[in-house]
């Protein structure tokens, strides 16, 4: 069995398609996903299952769409993928101390996309780095760094424009969704 987390994007946030843990919980476990577990309200689920990913995906897409009534896009990362997230990560400790003294709020984000953004997406992205703002790609993961808040970013306003379905989380979520897997694997 392998260990997945479920990334959801979208939910809960403000008054907008609201979902409660613990009805999320029972829509994992009603398409036989094993081992279901939720952290925070913001859509981070860890379960098991044989599935492939994108199977897995489209399967989970459909089943909340069918219980909530509107559309989750969903990420998925399997436990050694975002266990090598974070060793992969671009940034030295000290750019991130950094960031953070100058920002006195969470500076390290990672945009988790459902496929490798293309070379145009990107390009466009480029035209967003500044000294108080940064973004590595590796992969299918979006390393980004602000001195500032995030909620006012340009490079974070405009990471659609990388043209990929994905979904964003601060570095403290990521670093405690892999002690949530570690503890699952032992």
């Amino acid at each position: 069995m392998t260990i997945y987390v479920a990334l959801l994007r979208g939910i809960n946030l403000g008054t907008k398609n609201r979902i409660k843990m613990a009805d999320l919980k029972r829509a994992f476990e009603a398409i036989g996903l094993s081992r279901v577990q939720t952290f925070i309200q913001s859509g981070n689920i860890l379960f098991e299952s044989n599935k492939d990913e994108e199977n897995l995906r489209k399967i989970i897409e459909h089943k909340l769409e069918a219980v909530f009534d509107f559309s989750v896009p969903v990420v998925l990362r399997t436990s050694t993928e975002l266990k090598q997230l974070i060793k992969n990560c671009p940034f030295s400790e000290e750019e991130i101390k950094e960031a953070e003294e100058t920002s006195k709020l969470e500076s390290l984000y990672v945009g988790l996309l459902i496929q490798p953004p293309y070379q145009e997406g990107i390009e466009h992205l480029n035209a967003y780095i500044s000294q108080n703002e940064k973004f590595s790609i590796n992969g299918r993961d979006v390393y980004l760094l602000f001195r500032n808040s995030i909620r006012n970013s340009k490079l974070a306003n405009n990471l659609h424009k990388l043209n990929v379905l994905l979904t964003i989380r601060n570095w403290k979520t990521i670093n405690k969704l892999v002690e949530l897997v570690k503890s699952m694997e032992a």
